[in-house]
């Protein structure tokens, strides 16, 4: 995929007294706003295992995105402190899964592959019984079900989908529709949008022997199993915010457009963005209010909510005013 093209409206210089690069955040700062894309093993609930870590790392707050089954291994994404405000935006990109389906009678290759071809595109799904939502019918949608080899009646598959799909649910109905059934063997999530198992996951083990390391003073390790919230953004559309501005949004001001320096070329009106500083941090996320083309024709106007907050407020200085249901427009473009 093509990264998005920007847009710059200023080249104002972002303050270096205030935050810092994702890349150069002390290690504290690093697991205030991290994000550990773990390697679930089987066995344990996600539950759990996000218990152990914010145990391991002595945290106060930790979620994960996209729970797991306790039978179900792989990538388990899991927010720490602050990041936990961002993980909702994980559930906006597709998922991939890797998994062995039994078939309960012998059918024809052919004839299974041209049934599975029929469970890709908008499907529909109830929810199983033992599930943490309300058993409605819903439409999901499934971008590749690959059939990658077989050996008798087992089959190794590669499923692709939106998030929210259940994978062992899509596997029944297939075996319905054969009319012999089928079931789910084994399962492993490969991917989570941008967080991918060739990106590289992390074990218990080797997140435990991190924070080993840390205490005898060798950040590397802890460095390589956490990652910065901002590695999990994907292609979704940025608006970058002057240093002004940046304070109004951790309070929860909207954006105006006098306090935007840059932003994605493609956003459209109701989309959902990521504010970020001038130095790459995420701010806070939101819904566009306008479109980028408008973003670019007009001087003033509200350019995004502020929905979700993740940077403390007080990182940045405060340069506006907090009477009157001021938004991160009334901060002046630039600092006196």
């Amino acid at each position: 995929m093509q990264p998005r093209k920007t847009e710059v409206l200023d080249e104002e210089q972002t303050d270096p007294r205030y935050g810092s690069s994702p890349s150069s955040r002390t290690v504290q700062a690093l697991i205030e706003y991290g994000l550990v894309p773990l390697d679930k093993p089987r066995g344990p609930t996600s539950h759990e295992v996000v218990a152990w870590t914010r145990k391991l790392l002595g945290v106060e707050k930790a979620g994960h995105s996209g729970t797991l089954d306790p039978p179900v291994s792989g990538m388990l994404p899991i927010g720490l402190m602050q990041s936990t405000r961002a993980l909702s935006l994980l559930l906006l990109f597709p998922k991939e899964y890797r998994g062995v389906m039994r078939i309960h009678s012998s059918v024809p290759e052919k004839e299974l592959s041209r049934v599975a071809a029929e469970f890709t595109g908008k499907i529909f799904q109830r929810p199983p019984q033992r599930s943490s939502v309300s058993r409605q019918t819903r439409t999901r949608e499934v971008y590749e079900f690959a059939l990658e080899e077989s050996a008798g009646n087992l089959s190794l598959f590669r499923v692709l989908c939106e998030s929210g799909t259940y994978v062992r649910k899509l596997i029944y109905d297939i075996g319905e529709v054969l009319g012999v059934g089928a079931t789910m063997v084994e399962l492993r999530r490969t991917m989570v949008g941008p967080l991918t198992e060739e990106r590289g996951m992390v074990t218990l083990h080797q997140l435990n022997e991190a924070v080993y390391r840390l205490k005898s003073g060798d950040e590397g390790p802890i460095r390589s199993v956490i990652m910065p919230v901002e590695d999990s953004l994907g292609d979704i559309g940025k608006i970058v915010a002057r240093d002004s501005a940046v304070d109004a949004v951790c309070h929860g001001a909207r954006l105006g457009l006098p306090g935007v320096l840059s932003f994605s070329s493609d956003i459209k009106k109701g989309d959902v963005v990521a504010i970020m500083t001038g130095k790459g941090e995420l701010a806070a996320i939101g819904k566009a209010l306008i479109p980028s083309q408008e973003m670019l024709s007009l001087k003033r106007g509200l350019v995004s909510t502020t929905d979700r907050v993740v940077m403390k407020a007080g990182t940045y200085p405060r340069m506006w005013k907090s009477h009157g249901g001021k938004t991160a427009q009334d901060a002046p473009s630039h600092p006196s």
